[in-house]
């Protein structure tokens, strides 16, 4: 049987887990109100505040000697100059298509991410693909090339959103760092560049922010609103198997897509049947890993 240490990080794990994606699942309606700000501003408005908060934070907790110390390991920089590269990218993909109305593209790419989290598992962690994670694979391709055939405009924001959030949550789960010190060290790495794409959007007159008092307020907040469900992902996927953490990932995309219909986005047919396949996978894959997670203290 499992020791009451490991239950209670489990279960800990699963209560970050489930406060990461809510709130993930509900950011599309706060940046639908950042429309005054292009993508780009708004990422390096997020990571400088990010970077302020997560300041007062560690002062708070009195985590300096431990950043101090992710600092000095060259493997940990390593990995999160990689995965500090890989989360800028897919915020700029989101908010981008956030702001031009594709967030039913947006809910595609995280439905699509546990299963891509499989196959990265396989890949990287060598982790075994059973006959049952192979069907749905399986039925997320066919859902993914149904919606390629009908020249899905958004496809690549899905695919990109896919392949940068789970690559993002394979490094922290590998970098040698607590989730804390490792965000703070991601908007660290990523302040340089938004400081100066701020600096050219003001020198150009294209900067939202200070335009009026009620962006600004929004795009300071957007630095909590980064940073928190950050922290709360790295923690979980510290605390509780990969596979697990993917299950959760249903529900960031579940709200998405409901606000994207809500917004009045045009679902057409190609969108149902590749839904359709791709929730087939994501049920045949979730009764599996329950039935799995059922056994386990039953075996134990």
């Amino acid at each position: 049987m499992q020791d009451v240490s490991t239950q209670t990080r489990a279960r800990t794990g699963l209560l970050y887990g489930l406060g990461a994606y809510v709130a993930w699942g509900v950011l599309p309606a706060f940046f639908k109100l950042l429309g005054g700000a292009s993508a780009g501003e708004v990422v390096a408005q997020r990571v400088l505040w990010s970077l302020v908060f997560l300041a007062v934070v560690i002062a708070l907790r009195g985590s300096l000697p431990a950043l101090r110390l992710a600092l000095a390991n060259p493997r940990a920089l390593g990995l999160l100059t990689i995965s500090a590269a890989l989360i800028a990218v897919n915020w700029l993909v989101y908010i981008w298509a956030v702001l031009h109305g594709h967030v039913l593209a947006a809910s595609l790419g995280y439905f699509l991410n546990p299963l891509v989290n499989v196959a990265l598992g396989m890949i990287f962690l060598r982790e075994r693909l059973g006959r049952v994670q192979g069907i749905s694979v399986a039925l997320a391709g066919i859902g993914v090339a149904i919606l390629a055939f009908n020249a899905a405009g958004g496809l690549w924001i899905s695919l990109s959103l896919a392949a940068t959030f789970s690559l993002y949550g394979l490094v922290r789960k590998i970098a040698p760092v607590e989730s804390l010190e490792g965000l703070a060290i991601e908007t660290m790495i990523l302040a340089p560049f938004s400081l100066a794409w701020l600096l050219w959007l003001g020198w150009s007159g294209s900067l939202g922010f200070g335009s009026a008092p009620g962006l600004s307020l929004l795009l300071a907040a957007s630095g909590v609103l980064t940073a928190v469900p950050l922290l709360l992902f790295a923690a979980a996927a510290r605390r509780m198997p990969y596979a697990e953490l993917g299950l959760l990932q249903y529900l960031a995309p579940t709200l998405q897509f409901a606000l994207a219909v809500a917004y009045g986005e045009t679902v057409t047919q190609a969108h149902l049947w590749c839904f359709g396949f791709i929730w087939a996978g994501l049920a045949v894959y979730a009764a599996h890993t329950v039935a799995e997670l059922r056994r386990a203290p039953a075996a134990g």
